[in-house]
């Protein structure tokens, strides 16, 4: 149950930025089939890590019954499954806050974000 949980709360997140993100080229009068289509088939990757790092996750515990010893595949499996989640759940999350800062420029919260944001791609430069 706790995968399926996982699983949506990826599959909400990543329709929150998609939605967001067509609101975003929206106000800016920049819609674009191609970005669309480019934006969808990430968020369908990323459905498709997720669910293979559940897969994962549940043929580890499955292999770890087999030889009568989970705790090694227990451990395994709920790592990869977390990590995973947590990482896109992040850059969702990041995601979405980009796109209402570009939505709202105005908004204090915004300029907030913008600020962080433009520093951080500075310091990647």
């Amino acid at each position: 149950m706790q995968y399926i949980i996982m699983f949506l709360i990826v599959l909400g997140l990543a329709f929150a930025d998609f939605v967001t993100g067509y609101i975003k080229a929206k106000c800016a009068d920049k819609v674009s089939s191609k970005a669309m289509r480019i934006g969808g088939l990430h968020k369908i990757a990323e459905l498709v890590i997720m669910a293979a790092a559940i897969g994962l996750t549940v043929g580890l515990d499955m292999l770890g019954r087999y030889y009568s010893d989970t705790r090694l595949t227990d451990i395994a499996g709920m790592f990869t499954a977390l990590s995973v989640f947590a990482y896109i759940v992040l850059m969702e999350i990041l995601s979405i806050l980009e796109n209402f800062a570009e939505i709202m420029p105005d908004n204090p919260l915004s300029k907030k974000i913008i600020k962080r944001l433009k520093n951080y791609i500075k310091k990647e430069e």
